[in-house]
């Protein structure tokens, strides 16, 4: 694989629903954007009703390989930042246990591997949420394992974490500010 000029942002979709729209919204307002596709994440796409209908200049990457071969990229010094959002408990689960064993714990595991920041936006952030579900807003109750492992990943050096869509734009803010200078 040969290097880009311009490093990349790289965005991971899983399998949650939980501010989706936002978080696309946000995914549009990038310039030079890898999105990598979980599965699950192309699932709740369809189900949630939402198109990607992303620039021709963003490359989307979907799980289709046993062995994750686009995370290969991270080591050519492809991305300047690593975004997973929204982020379901069980992606949160695997990056803090360290199972990488699909596309996007795999992105996440080589990001810290090569040292490329990451910032996750977790959808288990507090005891009780409100939430947008295919049919409606909905009430949900975290795990408290789901609670403790958000609060494990916010521990990991080089990942921030963030607790609302509006922490996520603020720290790809700060993310941006920190890749311009």
């Amino acid at each position: 694989m040969t290097k880009r000029h311009k490093p990349r942002w790289g965005w991971a979709l899983t399998g949650s629903g939980h501010f989706l729209k936002e978080s696309l919204a946000l995914i549009r307002e990038l310039d030079h954007v890898d999105l990598f596709l979980s599965r699950a994440a192309a699932e709740v796409l369809r189900m949630y009703k939402q198109e990607l209908a992303l620039s021709s200049d963003v490359h989307v990457y979907r799980d289709t390989t046993a062995s994750s071969v686009p995370v290969g990229q991270f080591y050519y010094g492809v991305y300047h930042t690593l975004i997973v959002a929204p982020a379901t408990s069980n992606a949160v689960a695997k990056f803090v246990w360290g199972i990488s064993d699909e596309l996007v714990s795999n992105v996440f595991a080589q990001a810290g591997k090569c040292r490329v920041p990451a910032i996750v936006f977790a959808c288990d952030t507090a005891p009780e949420l409100v939430t947008e579900a295919p049919k409606g807003m909905v009430r949900v109750y975290p795990r408290p394992i789901d609670l403790e492992n958000r609060e494990r990943l916010g521990r990991f050096a080089g990942a921030t974490t963030v607790d609302s869509i509006a922490e996520l734009a603020a720290a790809i803010d700060r993310r941006r500010a920190e890749v311009a200078a």
